[in-house]
């Protein structure tokens, strides 16, 4: 239920105020990520001028401190000053989710966001309009709007933007996820459209027990080897189509895990995670729905507006 404003806060909305300046911070925290400011900063032995940053990354100097000030404005960076000079330097979060070298770091969930999903935001009064309800892959990027999957894999530099977003998806609840049950029972857990297999990657830690398998699609499996592979990776890769085929997977879960061969999965949208045992099977499946938070309020189901 809405709550009633007071008299002042009815003379001056600031909430509201707060609410339609919002894209300025993303914005803000966007360019930030794709210029390289937070992975500079996360580098250097010292706070940096904004003449040294705008040198190092290649950018005016004014419009560099501008930027640099406007993160400091929202807690992401923090400034000093020696000698009359301004003098930037991370935060915690700014270098624990903002630098790409970041074992957490939410860097490529922002860069898919700055380049994909705010351009498909700014036509959302066309998506509202539109009868079919189709989304505005096609006004916005010149792509036919039914065919969601063939855009963000049309070359390899989208591929790899699309699949860095879902390797980031993982860092913030991926351990909660796959421990919210006990699943150290099953000797085998497929993780289907497991894209880089981040989350398989947790599945393995949390059970070392498991044998731990990502099925996706042969271009997805390629890409995950070549540029998302681990040392001492624990997790397996197997390439077919989870939405279609799941013959090879069959095939490998009878060769490893004795289960009888059958059809793993009917075709299902979403993230699947399916575990065998021997005795019976058991499926969980994750739908994954992408959240926007606006003050309290959450925007479901929008990302592909």
């Amino acid at each position: 239920m809405a709550e009633h404003l007071s008299q002042s806060e009815l003379d001056y909305p600031f909430k509201l105020l707060e609410y339609f300046n919002g894209f300025r911070v993303s914005k803000v925290i966007f360019s930030a990520c794709e210029l390289g400011v937070f992975d500079l900063l996360l580098t250097s032995a010292e706070p940096l001028s904004a003449v040294h940053v705008a040198r190092e990354l290649s950018t005016s100097q004014d419009g560099m401190e501008r930027l640099l000030d406007a993160l400091v404005g929202i807690e992401i960076l923090e400034v000093e000053q020696r000698d009359g000079t301004a003098l930037y330097s991370s935060t915690d979060v700014a270098n624990l989710y903002l630098a790409k070298g970041s074992a957490k770091s939410l860097h490529d969930m922002i860069i898919y966001q700055s380049q994909t999903i705010y351009p498909l935001w700014n036509n959302m009064v066309d998506a509202v309009r539109s009868v079919e309800g189709k989304n505005q892959n096609e006004k916005t990027f010149g792509l036919p709007a039914e065919e969601v999957f063939q855009a963000m894999y049309r070359s390899e530099e989208e591929m790899l933007k699309f699949m860095g977003l879902m390797n980031s998806s993982w860092v913030l609840d991926g351990h909660d996820i796959v421990t919210a049950f006990n699943l150290s029972g099953f000797r085998t857990i497929v993780d289907l459209g497991g894209c880089t297999g981040a989350l398989a990657r947790e599945m393995a830690k949390a059970y070392p027990s498991s044998s731990v398998v990502v099925f996706d699609l042969p271009q997805v499996v390629e890409t995950a080897r070549k540029h998302f592979a681990q040392e001492n990776d624990r997790i397996d890769f197997q390439a077919g189509d989870p939405n279609t085929s799941t013959q090879p997977l069959a095939e490998r879960l009878r060769q490893r895990a004795a289960v009888p061969h059958r059809e793993v999965l009917r075709r299902h949208p979403g993230h699947q995670m399916s575990c065998w045992r021997s005795g019976g099977q058991t499926a969980t499946r994750t739908n994954h729905q992408e959240r926007f938070h606006f003050g309290h309020y959450k925007c479901h189901n929008l990302p592909m507006i």
